[in-house]
């Protein structure tokens, strides 16, 4: 099965490019198994979530309060006053939050901001860079803007999504709620259920074009 720039355009209205995205995904889909319909649908609801309909390929890690880092955060900021040097600061951010963490140094090293998330899914931290550059036989330790090409962003979102064992997940067919495979597969992207509805509600606006 073959996404066209049509369909990307008539699910994501403000995706900025749909042609691009069109001619880097169907090669993404072809290489790691993502075909039929629930496959493609549910790769499309997720990553269109996380990429803003597929405009946004970078992590966005500038917080405006204090109280917000806190609620995202709250392990790391357990009071405003912790969080507030971290306001409007992402680089520092990133340094510290993604610390000692996913194969990054200290927050000194600057790994943290330098292996911030990149891509449709967005890859993070240097053991993941990594392993998807070898994947891709890219250097994505040496320069992590790779991912934000479209051919690689989405080239590692469908690695992503194949190691991670979703495309079986998106073939569930068991008598269950289909709300509680997206959370798995939603957990499995970014480690919580944000904005599981509105996932779901794109793979159900998603599923009957792909006929």
């Amino acid at each position: 099965m073959i996404i066209t720039s049509m369909q990307i355009r008539q699910v994501f209205p403000i995706c900025s490019h749909p042609d691009l995205w069109a001619d880097a995904l169907n090669p993404a889909f072809a290489k790691y198994g993502i075909s039929g319909k629930m496959r493609i649908a549910s790769f499309l609801a997720q990553v269109g979530h996380e990429s803003g309909q597929m405009n946004r390929l970078v992590e966005n890690l500038t917080y405006s309060t204090a109280a917000r880092l806190v609620k995202i955060w709250p392990k790391r900021f357990p009071t405003e006053a912790v969080a507030a040097p971290y306001v409007n600061n992402p680089h520092q951010l990133a340094n510290m939050v993604y610390a000692n963490r996913m194969g990054n140094g200290v927050a000194s090293s600057g790994d943290g901001f330098k292996y911030r998330g990149r891509g449709l899914i967005q890859i993070t931290g240097r053991n993941n860079y990594k392993a998807v550059g070898d994947a891709l036989q890219i250097d994505a330790i040496g320069n992590p803007e790779l991912l934000v090409q479209a051919n690689h962003a989405a080239m590692s979102a469908a690695w992503f999504w194949s190691t991670r064992g979703l495309n079986e997940l998106a073939d569930d067919k068991a008598e269950d709620n289909d709300l509680e495979d997206f959370s798995t597969i939603t957990q499995r992207i970014n480690g919580a259920k944000t904005g599981i509805q509105e996932r779901l509600a794109l793979y159900n606006k998603i599923t009957p074009l792909l006929a």
